[in-house]
């Protein structure tokens, strides 16, 4: 049953409030994660370029073969994992709007008496927890995939 005083309404939209404030702190955490990936590709890119202007007017030698191949495949990995960041970011995104409909949906049940609108505001409110454990999924196999950067790494320092 839906308290329709002011202070209940207030509770009753505040669990939404506090979801889309919970998703800005996931966005900017995985838009930081977006940047360090980004730079970290462009980093890789200028290496690869530099690596291969340099073995065009020299022999090729082992060592830089075996750089050059972990350049290629590193550079995979991280495109893959931008995806995922991207991915992540648009599930949040979506949460977002998700919670806003869902407060929006209290505040209109408010203002109109209409009971038949918990239904409505519950299922958003739902769809945007859905959309932020999907983000968190996608940011678990982003965080997968750093591991194997890593193991790549690990390989090449190895030779």
């Amino acid at each position: 049953m839906i308290d329709f005083s002011s202070v209940g309404i207030i509770q009753q939209m505040l669990a939404p409030g506090i979801m889309i404030s919970a998703c800005g702190l996931l966005i900017l955490g995985i838009n930081n994660k977006y940047s360090i990936v980004v730079g970290r590709i462009r980093a890789l890119e200028e290496e690869k370029r530099r690596l291969v202007s340099f073995l065009r007017k020299n022999n090729i030698e082992e060592e830089q073969k075996v750089r050059l191949n972990s350049i290629v495949m590193q550079v995979d990995k991280f495109s893959f994992r931008v995806k995922l960041i991207r991915n992540a970011v648009f599930f949040y995104s979506i949460a977002v709007a998700f919670f806003i409909l869902a407060s929006l949906s209290i505040g209109l049940q408010f203002m109109t008496q209409a009971t038949q609108l918990e239904i409505v505001s519950l299922t958003l409110f739902l769809l945007g927890m859905l959309s932020v454990f999907l983000g968190i999924l996608q940011v678990a196999r982003e965080i997968w995939k750093g591991h194997e950067i890593v193991k790549i790494e690990i390989r090449e320092s190895e030779f």
